[in-house]
């Protein structure tokens, strides 16, 4: 392999203007970090000044001016078995160079336990990638011993050493997908992946460091720092230099990481590690990265991120260059061990720390121990620390500063889920917030932490989906004919431009006589489906919790814990609430929440239970795709067992939310941690699989287009076709008011009147022959608006609700429950009949019904004069 390596030139005037613009903190573009990347002799020594000054800034700023940092840990190769095969590893063998495929459980502990005695307080899980995809001694290691996958069995290590030794774990075991990161956060305060390089010519080029390593795919192990960030982990990355990328390439990783670091705030530290040859590698011919050059490259790595990112290199890599590092802007020496060897990096042992100590302060710095996960992090909590976690940490973390305790006590703790689910709460919080949001409205328009759980505003707008294609659209007539004669052949294009008939969000290129046509065509599709009723049915929404930290930026249900609106539901206030509901006459209750740093993943078991216990015959419409990957994580169960599981304890069917826009560049604008489109799509087709049937929904009219949109119903036709789950599909459309991404001044105040009449419409066409109700959401539209829409393919009105807290918190005034009479008041002008339905839409019992006639539909408990309220009616 030959190294290609850039010329170490630049031009003079570039060079002084790159360094000017460094002196004087203004932001490097790309051009001006490959120019400083080049810097060597004077112009190395300016650039190392200015680094270190911003470093200097950052540790003022976080309350330790003059603090390098270290971790005292020991280095657990769990296994040194890996999927990939990449040119300068070292780690990766093959079996039968290994007594065993993996280490033991004893032999983890083992380690464990010497290095709480030497005072280490972290445990580095360090192994290679998914090893049972390529070597079968792997998989029949894992089955041996009961484990489903590599991961399950660093998962359970982690929960052991938290148990038996005190140590914190820190994760290292490569790719992971956003559904990993929900099963592993809760036993290891911090994780981490090596980002390397950006550079996909090292990855696809025969030869070439990365070449034949599928999880070193550069755009698979960005989504990993993303999917890191969106789940509130505190996670570390890092640049590997000198593997024979250029420093255009080397600058554009480091700009990476800086987008991934401001959008989610989510990397503790960034490592700035050089490649050291390796006898018996591919790259054994390859030249060291040279220092010099590590300094350049951890100086302009410190000024591209900024002042908050802590920056670190490995202290076994740099020789006798310390003080050249800690010039260049270091602030951490990452973790060092007494006990261990760097199995990465065998031939370079860890220096001893009281000379680590020496060296930094003969610089003038002072060497202070930290936590695997940073102070920063340690300090701030939730949602970054999992509750399961925090008196393992507290044990070891000075509640002043958040760096380690100097007389800390090793010692295991139990690792569990909180105790007995929410059989062991009671009720707290604003619990009357189901009927005070119509009488009194929220305490104020947004949460307390809304500058910092949503993520970087500024960076999010970067993200925003590209305006609407101008390509010229189909014909519209013949798209209405195409519409009514064969819907189920109209084209992506005819469906956008039947879309467009409703014109721009101020209405202009409205064709109003078109958008009336579509209308009856869908009534028309309508008719023919389900026939002329109108149906409802008499429901609860039992919304349990509202604290979340999923960071959804179009959610104003979602609160922290300490915020005045928060609250939490005890079982028994669960159950008693489905009782009311089943007195007055409902079929169904809709049970959804927050998703609670406390919650267990049995909790959604017990709610379940205990409404069926309370009244065994109504129907559990309960949790989101979004709560069922919640639940199986927390749990360690498959998506599968966990459904299982759940209709065990009486879940009936799911509902389909959480779904929003199924487009991830949209998802991924909206909401800062709810679950990918793909795993949304598995919930809901293994739930369908299984037996438990589904609604489907689309919530739209916000960052997105009217593309996304005809791609989201496309889709849902597409799974409803290959398993037939779906009962409905309902229609959402986006309620702005208290919107933090509304606020934010990023998201557009809702669709428009012909919006929402044209997408029911188009809903209805699209999905004719594959899911015959189409419901509307009185919550969100007026009542005019409902009629509209029944006149435009719409059967199904919902439920009478009794509680509706999400949309009101949202600044819907269209209030919390619509009564029997409400409903049948407003269908009235349609001169079509009304019908009761079930959840399944059949018909219910004359005993269901008569007792929905005595109550109008609502139980008496919640009804209250509704007043019209601005969002920030109720003040302190």
């Amino acid at each position: 392999m030959t190294a290609k390596r850039s010329p170490n030139v630049s031009s003079d005037s570039g060079t002084r203007r790159a360094l000017a613009r460094a002196r004087d903190g203004k932001t490097l573009d790309l051009a001006e970090a490959a120019i400083l990347l080049r810097a060597r002799g004077d112009d190395l020594d300016a650039l190392l000044a200015h680094a270190s000054r911003v470093r200097d800034a950052g540790l003022e700023a976080a309350g330790r001016p003059g603090v390098i940092t270290y971790s005292r840990k020991v280095f657990i190769p769990l296994t040194r078995l890996c999927r990939d095969r990449c040119g300068y590893c070292t780690f990766a063998t093959a079996p039968h160079k290994l007594p065993s495929a993996f280490l033991s459980p004893d032999e983890v502990l083992e380690i464990a336990r010497q290095g709480a005695a030497m005072g280490c307080k972290e445990a580095l899980f360090t192994l290679g990638d998914r090893p049972e995809d390529r070597w079968h001694q792997a998989r029949e290691w894992l089955d041996a011993h009961g484990y489903d996958d590599t991961l399950s069995y660093v998962r359970a290590m982690a929960i052991r050493v938290l148990e038996e030794t005190g140590l914190l774990p820190h994760l290292n075991p490569g790719v992971l997908t956003w559904k990993d990161l929900q099963r592993l956060k809760p036993v290891a305060p911090s994780m981490g992946m090596m980002l390397e390089t950006t550079s996909r010519r090292l990855f696809t080029e025969k030869g070439e460091a990365h070449y034949g390593s599928p999880d070193k795919d550069p755009d698979v192990r960005l989504r990993v720092l993303e999917d890191a960030g969106r789940s509130s982990v505190p996670f570390t990355t890092g640049l590997l230099i000198g593997i024979g990328e250029t420093i255009e390439e080397r600058a554009e990783s480091i700009f990476a990481i800086r987008r991934v670091a401001r959008e989610y705030g989510g990397i503790q530290e960034v490592i700035v590690q050089n490649f050291r040859a390796k006898p018996d590698t591919a790259m054994r011919g390859m030249p060291d990265a040279d220092l010099h050059e590590l300094a350049a490259t951890i100086a302009v790595t410190r000024l591209v991120l900024g002042p908050k990112v802590r920056v670190q290199a490995p202290p076994n890599l740099i020789g006798e260059e310390y003080a050249l590092m800690l010039r260049a802007g270091i602030d951490d020496w990452g973790g060092v061990s007494p006990l261990t060897p760097d199995h990465v990096n065998p031939e370079r042992p860890w220096p001893q720390i009281d000379d680590l100590a020496a060296r930094t302060s003969a610089a003038g710095f002072t060497l202070r121990e930290r936590l695997t996960i940073y102070p920063e992090y340690v300090l701030a909590g939730e949602p970054w620390l999992d509750p399961r976690l925090t008196e393992h940490v507290a044990a070891l973390a000075d509640p002043a500063t958040g760096l380690a305790r100097e007389d800390a006590v090793l010692q295991g703790r139990p690792w569990q889920e909180p105790d007995g689910g929410l059989g062991g709460l009671v009720t707290g919080g604003r619990a009357d917030l189901h009927t005070a949001v119509d009488a009194e409205g929220r305490t104020g328009d947004r949460r307390a932490d809304f500058d910092s759980v949503y993520g970087d505003w500024d960076a999010l707008r970067e993200r925003l989906p590209g305006a609407r294609s101008h390509a010229v659209r189909a014909d519209v007539r013949e798209a209405l004919r195409q519409a009514e004669a064969d819907p189920a052949r109209l084209t992506d294009e005819q469906a956008l431009t039947l879309l467009d008939l409703a014109g721009d969000q101020s209405g202009a290129g409205a064709d109003d006589a078109g958008l009336d046509e579509l209308c009856r065509i869908a009534d028309g599709l309508r008719r023919e489906a389900v026939g002329d009723d109108v149906t409802y049915v008499v429901n609860r929404n039992i919304n349990f919790t509202n604290v979340c930290y999923t960071g959804c930026r179009f959610c104003a249900f979602a609160q922290r814990r300490t915020d005045a609106d928060a609250y939490t539901l005890s079982l028994s206030e669960v159950a008693d609430r489905a009782q009311e509901a089943w007195e007055a006459g409902a079929t169904e209750v809709c049970m959804q929440g927050g998703i609670h740093p406390d919650l267990p993943g049995t909790a959604y078991f017990d709610i379940a239970r205990a409404v069926k216990e309370r009244c065994p015959e109504i129907h559990v419409h309960a949790f989101s795709p979004m709560e069922v990957v919640n639940g199986a994580s927390r749990t360690n169960l498959s998506v599968e067992e966990w459904l299982h599981a759940a209709r065990e304890a009486g879940v009936d069917s799911l509902p389909g939310t959480a779904a929003e826009i199924l487009d991830d560049d949209v998802r991924w604008v909206l909401t800062k941690g709810k679950l990918p489109a793909r795993e949304w799509i598995e919930v809901i087709t293994t739930a369908h699989r299984v037996g438990i049937p589904t609604t489907s929904t689309m919530m739209y009219g916000h960052v997105d287009t009217h593309e996304h949109w005809v791609r989201h119903i496309r889709l849902i036709r597409s799974i409803q076709e290959e398993t037939g789950g779906f009962s409905e599909f309902v229609l959402l459309p986006f309620v702005h008011h208290s919107a933090p991404i509304y606020l934010a001044g990023i998201a557009r105040p809702g669709p428009t009147v012909r919006e929402n009449r044209a997408v029911h419409a188009l809903a209805r066409i699209m999905l004719h022959g594959a899911i015959r109700n189409i419901q509307c959401s009185w919550v969100k539209l007026r009542d005019d608006l409902c009629r509209d829409v029944l006149a435009g393919g719409v059967n199904d009105l919902g439920g009478t609700l009794m509680e509706e807290t999400i949309s009101r918190m949202a600044g819907s005034e269209n209030g919390s429950y619509k009564t029997i009479s409400e409903i049948a008041a407003m269908v009235a002008p349609t001169g079509r009949p009304l019908r009761q339905r079930t959840t399944s839409y059949g018909r219910p019992s004359e005993e269901r019904a008569e007792a929905a006639r005595r109550s109008d539909g609502v139980c008496q408990s919640v009804r209250r004069p509704l007043l019209t309220i601005s969002p920030i009616a109720r003040q302190e």
